[in-house]
């Protein structure tokens, strides 16, 4: 079996960082051109994957290329960082060492884990048969083709029954990224696509925004939240709260009071789980697969192994849950490079035998939250007193969103196709696009 980053007498620090999204690309970013370092950055895809716009490439309003740049790309002046595309399957902390689905093994000095998260269903993971999560840029293409495609075939249909469940759409889940998909549809389909057909009137498509608890945005303010229900009310979604699902089948939704409801599309928003990988190094996980780490954001029992982003579940200085967004995973990312950096300092010098205990504790700025609804619309919590919302709050969402994206050819490309679907009132990214095997089937 080949083994990767492997050479005798090489004094180097070998570090693997699993996963190459805000957390591992910052850590990577920061140890960059460190000649004390080699670094081995292994991901199942070749991009760095811009998240908090991931809803727009499914709502039709960007293209995968806007949101998504070349690792390699972005880490091409990173002299001792190696950057392969390969799944990991396992990790063997007694050798320190992963292997691939290559084949590939992976020797480390220090490991960190920051592979990201999946669509969690709550224990009821055959739900994914029958809905769409949304995590990857295939998962975002795959809503779009869904709800698209569902209106083209209501278009040709003349079962009255079949146009009403193709021209329904469900989502289940009153966070963040429902509501934005939620508010993205209705003006999508309301206002974008409302002169585009001739014999259905999309205006009748219906969304339905599904939250088991009494409010959306949970973590908002109480007028906030109220403003999100009453603004996606407006242009027509169907919010329905204190809703439980107790059962999915195909095209269906069952209902706590034996209620259903029929919907050819089924988005599932409602729960993430950590990857997988974090059962493999033998320590406590929570339900939903993630660890608590030391205060260094260091594995316990395993200082050499750190974990980052939506694989954590710890609490900040101030005793409030760190959240799984893109600034809380860069800010791990950074911390544990420094991390290293400090260690190998201290390694020269007479606190060497307590270079462990000398490490610092990861410090999260709450840089605040915010969620857009629609165009126009969005909110903004920041700190103790800052709260914004209505088209100043949809102003500060679009600069930030812009000044986090990586790349300067991506920030041009988001700004120019926002600015174009604001002035034109309509999106340009709504090709259908068919994986082969449904190409060749729609062909036939």
């Amino acid at each position: 079996m080949p083994t990767h980053g492997v050479t005798e007498g090489n004094q180097k620090r070998k570090v693997l960082i699993i996963g190459g999204g805000f957390a591992g690309l910052e850590c990577a970013l920061t140890l960059s051109n460190d000649d004390r370092f080699d670094v081995t950055l292994v991901d199942r895809t070749n991009h760095h994957l811009f998240q908090p716009l991931l809803y727009q490439v499914a709502t039709a309003s960007l293209t995968g290329p806007d949101i998504a740049r070349s690792i390699r790309q972005v880490l091409a002046k990173a002299k001792n960082v190696t950057v392969l595309m390969d799944e990991i399957t396992g990790i063997d902390t007694a050798t320190r060492a992963a292997s691939g689905k290559s084949g590939h093994r992976y020797e480390y000095d220090y490991l960190l884990l920051a592979a990201g998260a999946r669509t969690g269903y709550f224990g009821n993971d055959h739900w994914a048969d029958y809905t769409l999560g949304l995590k990857s840029l295939a998962d975002a293409q795959a809503i779009r083709r869904k709800v698209l495609s569902n209106l083209e075939r209501a278009e040709l249909t003349t079962s009255e029954s079949e146009r009403t469940k193709l021209m329904t759409v469900a989502i289940v889940g009153g966070g963040p990224t429902g509501v934005e998909l939620a508010g993205a549809f209705a003006d999508l389909v309301h206002r974008s696509l409302k002169s585009n057909f001739r014999r259905i009137d999309t205006s009748k498509l219906r969304i339905i925004l599904i939250e088991g608890f009494k409010n959306l945005l949970e973590p908002y303010d109480a007028n906030q939240r109220d403003y999100a229900r009453r603004h996606l009310e407006s242009i027509g979604v169907e919010v329905r709260t204190e809703t439980k699902v107790t059962d999915i089948r195909p095209g269906v939704l069952e209902f706590g009071d034996s209620t259903n409801l029929e919907a050819a599309a089924i988005i599932w928003a409602a729960g993430v789980a950590a990857n997988p990988l974090t059962k493999a190094l033998g320590v406590e996980t929570d339900r939903g697969g993630r660890i608590t780490p030391n205060p260094d954001l260091s594995v316990p029992g395993h200082p050499e192994i750190f974990v980052a982003g939506d694989l954590v579940a710890m609490k900040d200085n101030e005793g409030k849950v760190v959240p799984g967004v893109a600034p809380a995973a860069s800010q791990m990312g950074r911390h544990i490079a420094r991390v290293l950096k400090e260690e190998l300092r201290l390694e020269k010098g007479r606190f060497a035998d307590r270079k462990h205990d000398l490490r610092p504790t990861f410090r999260y700025w709450d840089k605040g939250m915010m969620a857009i609804i629609g165009k126009n619309h969005a909110v903004v919590k920041a700190g103790k007193a800052l709260r914004l919302q209505g088209f100043i709050a949809w102003m500060a969402w679009l600069f930030i969103h812009i000044l986090f994206l990586i790349g300067f050819r991506n920030k041009l490309a988001v700004l120019l196709g926002w600015a174009t679907a604001y002035l034109k009132n309509t999106p340009e990214a709504r090709i259908i696009m068919h994986p082969p095997k449904e190409y060749e089937a729609a062909s036939l």
